[in-house]
């Protein structure tokens, strides 16, 4: 009885999920037609739940419930995290199907390794290990650089032929598809949680593909996974005249929140180079002193209640393992304190170095929000004191800082990031734009090169330093609104 309870309720679950990931488009349509690829489509495996005890004639009924792709030769995969909602609770094992040559797909059980509910990411382990036995697996490389809109994209899924009665002997049907980044979308993927980043692209989601891999079109690295339950028509902002949006389109979640997750539990991740995240650090084991390097970054998005304009200044300790830890807001009020708070979450570097060993330093960090509304002769100049002068440890931290110029005729959201290396007189030695739009990073960096610093201090003497400044560009939508309104008066 408790058996047949907990099928029904993972049926219901399943069918719940399924509904929740159907896009606009209630017959499913044909999918674009890419170069096929064997090592895409082994990577990727079916989550399912085995309904039978012992095989028909067919094989195990199962529960189909979305996709995972492998990242690794240790079988570890990534999904989206909502696809195991129907297990969250005690709800059962799940389980993938694994491809094996001139044979049906197998059964085999899927550990859940770490979740990450907010930021819907799910790291889960196979087990037995599919690439010690006989079966067609291979893994994707991940990249944490940020597609910008335009960049041409490959995803593939794999669907049982029939979603509500599907057994093994029956070879899922593997489908492709091609598309382009349109635009970037901050979202809920929790009620009450932070906020996460989306991106959209121009192609339909279909029935039963969130957790299937998004790739790079030029890297093949993953860049996302599919979020088939996000479909907010009103809620996304609207496109730019380059890239509108259309009625047929799909999201994805950035592959930032996996890396942060990976590193986090120290679980290794490819690249198109074949790096992994520890190669990564082990190859700057070579420099005997340097700065933290960002290896993940996510901006902030613009607080949608506010009016006016904001910037939050904070110092943060950069830890050996290259997460962020004793986060102190040295200048900024609600609602933008909260907004950068939360992508600091999942924030990941390269640690420091002296020699040769890894080692904690404190960084700088400015989320500038500027205010679009005011016209581009307003001089827009914020000065600090101070604040951490007798902190004997310190990152670099701006005392003057101004804000971009151009946004009075700006015509789209987004963000620009930029890695500085500060000397020990405050001047800014390097500027590397981490990631950014042809459209928003001249701004930013014209404006950021005349920043004044605060030199970063070690155990109270100056010392060279890193600060990242990342600046929310909001549409003027505003504007005009705010200029009709000042004439009336």
């Amino acid at each position: 009885m408790k058996l047949s309870r907990k099928l029904a309720a993972l049926t219901l679950a399943a069918l719940a999920f399924l509904v929740g990931c159907l896009s606009a488009s209630a017959t499913p349509a044909a999918p674009a037609t890419v170069a096929d690829d064997a090592a895409l489509s082994s990577a990727i495996c079916p989550i399912v739940y085995p309904v039978d005890q012992s095989p028909s004639a067919r094989g195990y009924q199962y529960i189909f419930f979305g996709n995972a792709f492998f990242i690794n030769k240790q079988g570890y995969l990534l999904t989206a995290a909502h696809v195991l909602s129907a297990f969250r609770n005690g709800g059962g094992q799940p389980h993938i199907l694994v491809a094996r040559p001139m044979a049906p797909p197998q059964l085999l059980k899927a550990v859940l390794v770490a979740v990450d509910w907010e930021h819907d990411v799910a790291v889960l382990r196979a087990t037995p290990n599919p690439f010690e036995g006989k079966f067609n697996v291979s893994f994707l490389p991940l990249t944490a650089a940020r597609p910008l809109p335009g960049t041409s994209l490959l995803a593939a899924a794999l669907r049982p032929s029939r979603i509500r009665n599907p057994h093994t002997f029956e070879m899922p049907v593997k489908e492709n598809f091609s598309a382009r980044v349109l635009n970037y979308q901050f979202t809920q993927e929790e009620k009450g949680a932070g906020d996460t980043e989306l991106f959209l692209f121009s192609h339909e989601v279909l029935l039963g593909q969130s957790g299937a891999p998004v790739l790079s079109a030029d890297s093949r690295e993953v860049v996302g996974f599919v979020d088939g339950r996000w479909l907010h028509p009103s809620a996304f902002a609207a496109g730019t005249p380059e890239e509108p949006l259309t009625s047929t389109l799909g999201a994805a979640v950035r592959i930032h929140y996996a890396i942060a997750l990976l590193q986090e539990k120290g679980i290794a991740w490819q690249t198109a180079t074949g790096l992994s995240a520890r190669a990564q650090i082990a190859a700057s084991e070579n420099k005997s002193s340097s700065a933290p390097e960002p290896l993940s970054l996510v901006a902030a998005p613009f607080p949608p209640q506010s009016l006016a304009g904001g910037e939050v200044v904070l110092d943060a300790l950069v830890t050996e393992t290259g997460k962020l830890a004793d986060i102190r807001v040295v200048k900024g009020d609600s609602p933008f304190r909260e907004k950068s708070l939360s992508a600091l979450r999942t924030w990941t570097f390269l640690p420091a170095r002296s020699e040769g060993h890894a080692v904690e330093s404190r960084i700088g960090i400015t989320f500038q929000f500027p205010q679009s509304y005011l016209p581009a002769s307003a001089k827009r100049t914020h000065d600090y004191k101070d604040l951490l002068v007798n902190s004997p440890d310190r990152g670099a931290l701006p005392v003057s800082t101004v804000e971009p110029d151009s946004l009075a005729n700006g015509s789209a959201d987004g963000s620009v990031v930029l890695f500085d290396l500060v000397d020990r007189e405050g001047q800014i030695i390097s500027t590397q734009e981490l990631y950014g739009s042809d459209s928003l990073t001249p701004a930013a960096e014209a404006a950021a090169r005349q920043w004044r610093f605060a030199p970063g201090k070690n155990a109270g003497k100056e010392t060279d330093s890193a600060a990242v400044v990342v600046v929310m560009f909001r549409r003027t939508v505003v504007a005009g609104n705010a200029a009709s309104s000042r004439k009336t008066q």
